[in-house]
This record gives C-alpha cells, structure tokens and sequence, in this order.
C-alpha cells in the first residue's frame, strides 16, 4: 500500500494549495474513512474513503492553469467566511476546480495563479525556489537611494531577515514615490512591510509579474488561460519538467 499526507493528496486533486489544505484538516472539514482527519495524517488514495465537507476527493487527470488580473476589493480564497467577494467569483466558465496560488490582500490588485496543479503550486509558493514576484509600490514619501539599498539587502521585520531583492525607483516626488520591487520570498503582507520598514508605507500595491507569467491585456477582473510555452517555462523554473495533461482551449 502505498500512502502520502493528506494534505498533499488534497492539493494533487486540486483542492487547494497544501498550506490552504492543511486548514481544511485543522478545522474539520475532511473526513477519511468516516473519521474527521487530523493533520499530519497519512491516507492510502487507493483504498481510503477521503471526503471534504461531505463530497469524495478525487484526482483530476486534466490540469488547468489560469491567470487573473485580481481587482481590489477580492479575497484570494475559494470561499469567504464574510461573504466578501472572492477571486474565484471573477473565473468563470472553467469546468474544473481550481485555487490561487498564494495570495494576495484584499487590496492589492495584478497577477494571481489558479490552477489545480497542487505540486505545481507548492513548488511556486515555497521560498526554496526562489520563484520572482515583481510588484509595483506607490509609497508614502520621497523614496532615496539609500532606501532603495536598504530594501535590496534585506530588512528587519518581527519575523526575520527578508532575502535579498531587487528594487528600481521608478518616481520620486515629496509626497509620493513608485517603486519596483523583486521579491522570491512569500511572507504575509511583505511588500508592505519592506517598505514600512524603511519609513514609505504603502499607499497602493499592483503585482505585475509572477515568475514568467504577466497580466497584459486583461483589464483588472478579466482572466486567460495560461499558453503552452508559458506552463513549461513556469513548470521549469519550479523545476517541475514533466509535461502534464492540459485541458482548456489554449492548446
């Protein structure tokens, strides 16, 4: 027999993302074999009865990959325990369930992932692989160089040490700046943070790449299916270079 975590099993039948799988488990919601799962568990797929909120889980053989403008004003989760709406509100007409990649806040607008790739998705999210995102800050106040400097070698925040990043000032005025910021790690609000922490909070916040892929032509809410070339770079830069089976008009 031959068994995976449960939470692992979850995000390869295109659930959710293991982090967000792991919640799933943790409040309750999976039952395996009758049981409510606890986290850490180990299931056999080929002979356990495995059921989110009631409906058995089960792998898809068919991948989809789709990249949304996320507009302002979304949350970056299948559901919303507020009724706030939610990016998967703005994908419609994808017959097969998927979830973000990562997240981003509510009101930080541009590239968002969907798939329901869970290897895929963990490999892009996990800082070892150093996946860039490139967002767009305008920030607070005359943004300097030394600043700039500071972002690039890493800043202090409660956690930790940020990894080193790129930074480009793009504007600089006395009551605003735009900066561009290149980042691989995935912490919770850290652009915000970064530049918080060098004295520019964070006035607006637009993510305008995710490793390979961009958002260009899709107004904010609009969404695509990701093109052939774009999954194979981005399955070779989370050196993932298996080719899997896709299912959308794209190819």
């Amino acid at each position: 027999m031959s068994t995976v975590r449960l939470q692992k099993y979850l995000a390869e039948c295109g659930i959710a993302s293991r982090r967000a799988s792991e919640k799933l488990i943790e409040a309750g919601r999976v039952r395996v074999n009758g049981d409510v799962a606890a986290l850490g568990a180990k299931v056999d797929p080929a002979s356990d009865d495995i059921l989110l909120d009631g409906a058995a889980v089960a792998p898809s053989d068919k991948k989809v990959y789709v990249v949304l403008n996320k507009p302002a004003g979304t949350v970056s989760t299948a559901k919303d325990t507020h009724d706030r709406p939610t990016v998967l509100d703005c994908i419609h007409g994808v017959t097969e369930r998927v979830f973000p990649v990562g997240r981003l806040d509510m009101d930080v607008e541009g590239v968002l992932l969907l798939t329901n790739d869970g290897e895929l998705a963990n490999r892009l999210i996990h800082p070892r692989y150093e996946i860039d995102k490139i967002y767009v800050a305008k920030v607070k106040g005359l943004v300097q160089p030394e600043a700039a400097r500071r972002l690039e070698k890493g800043v202090h925040l409660e956690d930790g040490m940020t990894a080193p990043a790129r930074a480009v000032i793009m504007n600089a005025n006395p009551q605003n700046s735009t900066i561009q910021l290149t980042i691989h790690e995935g912490r919770k609000r850290e652009v915000k943070r970064m530049c918080a922490a060098v004295g520019h909070p964070v006035i607006r916040l637009h993510r305008v790449a995710f490793g390979n892929i961009r958002a260009r032509g899709l107004r904010p809410g609009e969404w695509r299916y990701l093109n052939p070339g774009e999954i194979a770079k981005l399955r070779h830069i989370a050196k993932l270079d298996n080719n899997p089976k896709v299912t959308h008009p794209s190819v």
